[in-house]
């Protein structure tokens, strides 16, 4: 499969991988920030299975968290890379776990931003009805279809534009926007992992870096506060009251990921 995803890798260094979310590309993990980058580490960032301008995947189905640890797995053979520290948002923060847990010598640190994930709502039907309406609007009406289907941000007036601007901005990013209605259906119908005891597992650096819930409603702060509890010796990290989310602010959130590195025996 990495021959069909689109993939960037520089630097040199301790290698971190960047995942990111659903409807996003790799661009939307550390914002563009090189700090990473100009501080001694190899990353490696792509766009995941029909995302972007990676292709999409072979079967509408196959965007379940299996599928995407196998294409993580492959990104790594690839460049022939045994261990590396991982990073991802919402989706790519599942993706890695899955990852972690399935196949744990291959993982030296990680950093969980913004998850999502509950094993007891996962297949709440009004939840699903709410990704199928989305996948919907962005089959029948490109970005503005999804926009209209996503109504107004229940945000506060301070980050509201900055989500709408968001939204819209890497919603255009995607080649193949069928694909990533597929994406929209399948993933959220996916269980990266049966329930948060299975987090016991793990036994690396780890960072769980949550968002405030007015900010970001969509990934809430206690989803984020029970990850970082039930994973060994995380720690978690959340901005300050007032202040723009640490996942939105690529500088910021790639010192974590540093920090997570440095603790990281690869």
């Amino acid at each position: 499969m990495d021959n069909r995803l689109h993939v960037t890798d520089s630097g040199d260094g301790v290698p971190v991988v960047l995942l990111h979310g659903l409807t996003a590309t790799h661009r939307y993990v550390v914002m563009g920030s090189k700090l990473l980058e100009r501080s001694g580490h190899r990353v490696i960032a792509y766009d995941a299975r029909g995302h972007g301008k990676s292709q999409p995947a072979p079967d509408p189905a196959a965007y379940r968290y299996e599928d995407l640890v196998d294409d993580l797995r492959e990104v790594l053979d690839a460049r022939g890379i045994s261990r590396a520290v991982l990073a991802g948002s919402s989706m790519g923060a599942h993706t890695l776990l899955r990852f972690a847990l399935d196949h744990p010598e291959r993982a030296a640190g990680l950093v969980v931003i913004t998850p999502a994930y509950e094993p007891d709502t996962n297949d709440d039907p009004d939840r699903l009805a709410r990704w199928d309406a989305l996948a919907d609007g962005l089959e029948r009406g490109g970005v503005d279809g999804f926009v209209a289907a996503y109504g107004e941000p229940g945000v506060p007036e301070q980050f509201r534009e900055s989500v709408q601007t968001v939204l819209r901005q890497r919603l255009s990013q995607h080649e193949h926007p069928e694909a990533v209605a597929d994406a929209l259906r399948a993933v959220p119908r996916s269980r990266p992992f049966t329930d948060l005891d299975a987090l016991g597992a793990i036994d690396v650096p780890t960072a769980v870096v949550a968002d405030r819930d007015e900010p970001d409603p969509g990934h809430p702060l206690a989803v984020g506060e029970a990850y970082a509890e039930a994973i060994p010796g995380a720690r978690l990290v959340v901005e300050d009251e007032g202040e723009s989310p640490i996942a939105w602010r690529g500088a910021s959130l790639s010192k974590v990921i540093a920090q997570v590195a440095a603790e990281a025996d690869v």
